[in-house]
């Protein structure tokens, strides 16, 4: 009888990390999430925990760490992700991307497992080509405060290749779109909590700047599809995940007061630093490769979203 996938994914109690042991669980892989928990949340995968093939190890993956037994696949998606995040915590930020990525494949090259990076499209910086396509170099600040986050990620694509080339490892790169839908924080500090929170509370709704500067908004489920398809396949990346239906943050900001149905006025405050003034993915890779396309429009997945918050956050 042939034994059940195991694969190891980092940051398994994150928003994305906790949605694809979910998925990879129903696949009938078995799960052994990694977490430090300094911004994951154990409520997301809580359900998990009578799942006798999930397994939750607390662990800070920039140190070394074991794992028994054999390991198939090996996912790396420990990082704060937020501005919010990466600013209040900028060392263990540059640490998960640089010594998390080097411990990661480390494991993966003992455990002749097949590797996958969480990189994202932060890797593009403020881009001066768009819609950004994956071989496109990128246009980064590495001194700003958001290079913290945005080198930490181009150094792990750095050294995942060099692992590849190097050692011949079975590597692939996913660049991350926005992404949003349940699980979330509330204080996460990016545009869909942020908006959502302020509408549902009636709060005022901060936009950024003059609200022109644009974000593709892609919902979780599709995103974690590309991911599993990505690792399934024969091709290493990097392949840029995302929606492409880009949005001004202006429009994002009144389709959500229409869908919370709030009475929230919008109000602009000064663009923060190195804030990227557009993003959109060309996705020709994932559609050519992965036979990938979201599925679930902004309209949808925001009012399943919205739905979530309410239950979790009102």
């Amino acid at each position: 009888m042939s034994r059940k996938k195991v694969a190891v994914i980092t940051g398994g109690s994150g928003f994305l990390g906790s949605h694809l042991s979910d998925r990879l669980l129903s696949d009938g892989v078995k799960v052994i999430a990694v977490d430090n928990l300094i911004t994951g949340n154990l409520n997301n995968i809580k359900h998990l925990k009578k799942e006798k093939n999930f397994e939750f190890i607390k662990h800070d993956v920039s140190k070394e760490f074991r794992i028994a037994g054999p390991v198939d696949y090996v996912l790396h998606f420990a990082s704060p992700a937020s501005p919010v995040d990466y600013l209040k915590h900028p060392i263990p930020t540059l640490k998960v991307g640089s010594l998390g990525s080097h411990n990661t494949l480390g494991l993966a090259k003992l455990k002749k497992a097949r590797y996958l990076l969480a990189s994202t499209s932060e890797v593009y910086g403020d881009p001066l080509e768009h819609p950004q396509k994956e071989t496109y170099w990128g246009h980064v600040n590495p001194i700003g405060p958001r290079g913290v986050y945005d080198e930490a990620k181009r150094f792990a694509e750095a050294i995942v290749f060099a692992y590849r080339r190097f050692h011949k490892m079975d590597t692939k790169i996913v660049r991350i779109f926005n992404t949003y839908g349940p699980r979330m924080r509330i204080n996460d500090g990016r545009v869909v909590p942020n908006f959502i929170y302020q509408a549902l509370h009636g709060k005022n709704i901060t936009v950024y700047g003059d609200g022109k500067q644009t974000r593709s908004f892609c919902y979780y489920s599709d995103l974690i599809d590309g991911i599993v398809r990505l690792l399934y396949s024969s091709i290493s990346g990097p392949v840029n995940i995302g929606n492409p239906d880009e949005f001004t943050i202006l429009e994002f900001a009144k389709l959500v007061i229409k869908e919370a149905n709030s009475k929230s006025k919008i109000i602009f405050e000064p663009l923060p630093t190195d804030d990227p003034k557009q993003r959109k993915p060309d996705i020709s890779l994932a559609k050519q490769y992965l036979k990938w396309t979201p599925q679930v429009p902004l309209a949808e997945g925001l009012t399943k979203t919205v739905q979530w918050f309410k239950v979790h956050h009102s």
